[in-house]
């Protein structure tokens, strides 16, 4: 079902059929309306020039904005249709301003809580008072951090922590595929529910499209409360780019989930469609926890306005963890804030030793490419992993024209050789890790409602870093033979970096 609402409604149908239309003009043009040609041909003219202009003046990365106008210079109808409906940062107003309000309630909250000091050096405390002051998302100390390698093995652990609920449970999801995964999920969330649980599940409408489990909305009528996001109107499905691609999962306020692992089967290696497939989450316990319930509630409020106190929702466990800081943080399309973008480079300008990336996409611009570059350069050791077997053979091919800039520049890339790699994280200089929800595409940095986990001086970094070595030793090293295909490849490549703010 998902592949074929994909074949009718999906960016690249839509596309052949805008590039059909921008042919049919052109036949009108030249063949039956020579007399008139001259006129159309100006309104033609005006209607790219206010295009382009719009283009100009938008907040969008110039990198980005330079494919846009020189999609719309060479094909006036099929470059600037495809704008209007593919580039627009905002969601729908009115869902916007219901969000924001939910925000506004919230963040003056969070702001008002008492603010701590970590005792952590300069540049690292410079990053994290950037989370603070622009999620707005404070750091806390105080807890139990377990880093999963494997979408399996935290399944485990959230089905443990889920028979314990005892007063709510926040379930937010880009996917939720039917299958034996979702299956024993719904049948504690059922249970929990019955006992008075207050349970909520939200899930992102165009991640479920073909794959949601067919009564999930009549878990309504089991005293569980349900929200699609975003809702999804098909033949204006590609307008809506934003998605909440967030994987939240929130237990009695004290229990947390965060990372790259949605709710199907593949995700834990049953059935997985691409060779094994490779995940990654971390469980929270204790303070830090927070930060997910008030990111849940952000937008669960905008559909069931409530005046939260966040109090209600404070962890009740006390853990006595002084070792290291954890700092959950959320990427909104509603602000030109970027900063998951600005967190990631962050990291890489101020490495000092290495810096191992795992990310499932790899479409960058020209300064995510040059701050790559540049740690390399300057003698840090950056890897990266992506995938061997990819879902999307379009992105794959573009992330393979940046292989040559940055192996010669002395960044090491290596395909997962086993099969698919989805999961999302940095680790640096055994001081500093992220693991979350954040590809390294244009969608998840500028159109995607996003969330990760920032660690800093936590034991569970040490997990991250020796799974990095353990999956380069299962990896294919990128050499000039993968991304030396020849001219045609390349001219191939190059259309495609024009075309990259549609992946």
């Amino acid at each position: 079902m998902k592949k074929i609402f994909n074949m009718i409604f999906g960016r690249v149908t839509i596309t052949v059929l805008l590039i059909g239309l921008q042919l049919y003009w052109m036949y009108l043009l030249f063949a039956r309306l020579q007399e008139r040609a001259i006129w159309l041909e100006g309104a033609l003219g005006v209607l790219s020039v206010f295009i382009l202009l719009m283009v100009v003046i938008s907040n969008q990365n110039p990198a980005y904005k330079i494919g846009w106008i020189i999609l719309i210079g060479l094909l006036p109808i099929l470059g600037g249709l495809l704008y209007v409906v593919m580039s627009n940062k905002k969601p729908a107003r009115r869902l916007r301003r219901r969000i924001q309000a939910a925000e506004a309630e919230l963040w003056q909250q969070i702001r008002a809580l008492p603010e701590m000091e970590p005792q952590i050096e300069a540049r690292i405390l410079a990053l994290s008072r950037y989370i603070a002051e622009n999620g707005p998302f404070p750091i806390h100390q105080n807890t139990k951090v377990q880093y999963f390698k494997l979408g399996e093995e935290m399944f485990a652990g959230m089905l443990e922590d889920l028979k314990r609920a005892e007063k709510f449970i926040f379930f937010e999801y880009f996917i939720v595929g039917d299958g034996h995964m979702w299956r024993e999920i719904e049948k504690i969330l059922i249970e929990k529910a019955a006992q008075g649980v207050d349970v909520r599940v939200m899930y992102d409408d165009l991640g479920c499209v073909g794959v949601l489990p067919k009564d999930i909305k009549a878990l309504t009528e089991k005293n569980i409360k349900v929200v699609a996001f975003n809702p999804l109107v098909p033949f204006l499905a590609l307008v809506m780019n934003n998605r909440d691609h967030r994987k939240i999962l929130v237990i009695d306020g004290n229990i947390g989930y965060n990372g790259g692992i949605n709710i199907a089967d593949e995700y834990i290696n049953i059935d997985p469609p691409y060779g094994h497939w490779k995940d990654t989450g971390i469980r929270l316990e204790g303070d830090a926890v927070l930060n997910l319930s008030v990111m849940f509630l952000s937008i669960w409020n905008a559909y069931y306005p409530e005046k939260s106190q966040i109090q209600k929702y404070m962890p009740t466990v006390k853990i006595e963890n002084n070792q290291g800081y954890v700092q959950s943080f959320s990427d909104s399309p509603l602000d030109d804030e970027m900063i998951s973008e600005n967190i990631y480079m962050d990291i890489l300008w101020q490495a000092k030793d290495y810096v191992y990336i795992f990310t499932p996409y790899l479409i960058i611009d020209h300064e995510m490419t040059v701050a790559l570059t540049m740690a390399a350069k300057r003698g840090v050791d950056v890897r990266l992993v992506v995938p061997k077997i990819p879902d999307k053979k379009a992105p794959y091919h573009l992330a393979e024209s940046y292989f040559g800039p940055l192996t010669e520049a002395g960044v090491r890339v290596y395909l997962y050789t086993p099969g698919y790699i989805h999961a999302k994280s940095y680790v640096s200089d055994d001081r500093i890790a992220v693991v979350g929800t954040i590809n390294m595409d244009y969608r998840s940095l500028y159109l995607h409602f996003e969330c990760g986990t920032l660690l800093i001086d936590s034991p569970a970094i040490a997990d991250l870093k020796k799974d990095c070595f353990d999956t380069f030793a299962i990896s294919e090293l990128v050499t000039e033979k993968h991304w030396q295909k020849g001219r045609i490849f390349a001219l191939y490549q190059a259309v495609l970096r024009v075309m990259s703010p549609m992946f």
